[in-house]
């Protein structure tokens, strides 16, 4: 067998065994084995380093885009803690005339206050907004492995004997997903590399199913508006949550401002005194201050008090731009793409949110 047909189990890249700093290297040792995983796969899941990737956007799009001349089942993935935020636009186009089904994936992050229906009921409205209509929606945990068997068997059904392709952009727990529906059907363990990093998975994975059609997994598209690209890695654990999200209930004054971390903030403009309900990662750290104080306990202690981002990342780190809004109806959310949500309960508030040059801020009909 020639180097040339190996992939890796793990990201689908190619495996070469001649230069230990490229993309795909494998030990000419570790060919031997039935399958084989790529040094950057054997690194992060055994020591949970990253090595950056020479892949760009374009690669990404370009492995994406045979999809609608195929004739098979899209399955598309989102994070429902960043829902806006994993969105991936354009869906339509690549899906061609095939049929999409919509994953909620983490659905273990929001509060278990919320109703399962209700939060189904509102991607969908979301999706339709955004230009999908899904043939159906579900909510899943892969990392829990809730609800799995219940979609692997309506992907089943929905695929007709077709190949099945799972999109979503980078961080939605794709890998994940996949890892435990072949689990379900299988009973065996991991197959493909997992990580909280983004853009994990490299190439196409096919994992082939019993009537000879594959299920596969495709690169994440990376969503440069999602705040996981202007974090340390080390500090993704701190802005992606892990745990069920508790919310915290701010009761503010106008001229106060919220910092989580040093990587957003929220002013209170005005509206008098009234309570603010913050969905963010647990990790993350909530400061209290005066909006008059505000810009200059930034300039002092981001990367110290206010952290993340880290003191050495300062210099790289885009500056925070503000964007106004004017709450015109009870029970909006300001979302924070990537990091979470602010909730205000009541119509009348006028509100400022400052996020990183690039990251998406927005409004929506709250979620919970």
């Amino acid at each position: 067998m020639s180097d040339q047909q190996i992939v890796c189990t793990g990201c689908g890249v190619k495996i070469q065994t001649e230069t230990p700093d490229e993309l795909g290297y494998a030990p000419q040792s570790s060919l031997e084995k039935e399958s084989v995983v790529c040094q950057r796969c054997f690194r992060l899941k055994h020591y949970n380093e990253v090595q950056d990737v020479g892949l760009t956007d374009d690669d990404f799009l370009k492995i994406i885009n045979g999809i609608g001349e195929k004739d098979a089942l899209i399955v598309k993935i989102v994070d429902i803690f960043d829902f806006n935020g994993s969105w991936l636009p354009g869906i339509q186009r690549f899906a061609g005339k095939n049929p999409v089904i919509l994953i909620g994936n983490k659905a273990d992050l929001v509060p278990k206050s919320v109703k399962q229906n209700k939060l189904i009921e509102w991607m969908k409205k979301e999706s339709k907004d955004l230009g999908l209509v899904p043939q159906d929606v579900f909510l899943v945990s892969a990392a829990k492995g809730k609800n799995i068997r219940e979609t692997a068997a309506a992907i089943d059904q929905y695929r007709k004997g077709r190949d099945v392709y799972v999109v979503g952009c980078t961080n939605v727990g794709k890998s994940t997903f996949i890892n435990r529906i072949i689990k379900e059907v299988t009973g065996e363990g991991d197959v493909i590399t997992t990580s909280h990093f983004p853009g994990t998975t490299l190439d196409i994975i096919q994992v082939p199913l019993e009537d000879g059609k594959s299920l596969i997994d495709t690169p994440g598209i990376i969503n440069h508006h999602q705040m996981a690209h202007y974090v340390d890695k080390r500090d993704l654990k701190v802005i992606t949550p892990k745990k069920e999200i508790k919310p915290k209930i701010y009761q503010l004054n106008e001229g106060q401002t919220l910092f989580f971390g040093g990587l957003s903030r929220f002013d209170y403009l005005s509206g008098g005194r009234r309570s603010f309900t913050c969905y963010l990662s647990n990790e993350l750290e909530i400061h209290r201050t005066k909006l008059e104080n505000a810009s200059e306990l930034y300039e002092k202690h981001a990367g110290e008090l206010l952290t993340p981002p880290r003191p050495e990342q300062l210099d790289a780190f885009p500056k925070l731009v503000r964007h106004e809004f004017s709450i015109k109806e009870a029970k909006t959310d300001i979302v924070f793409s990537g990091l979470g949500w602010v909730t205000v309960n009541e119509a009348g508030a006028k509100v400022a949110a400052h996020v990183p040059e690039g990251v998406h801020v927005l409004l929506r009909k709250s979620l919970i």
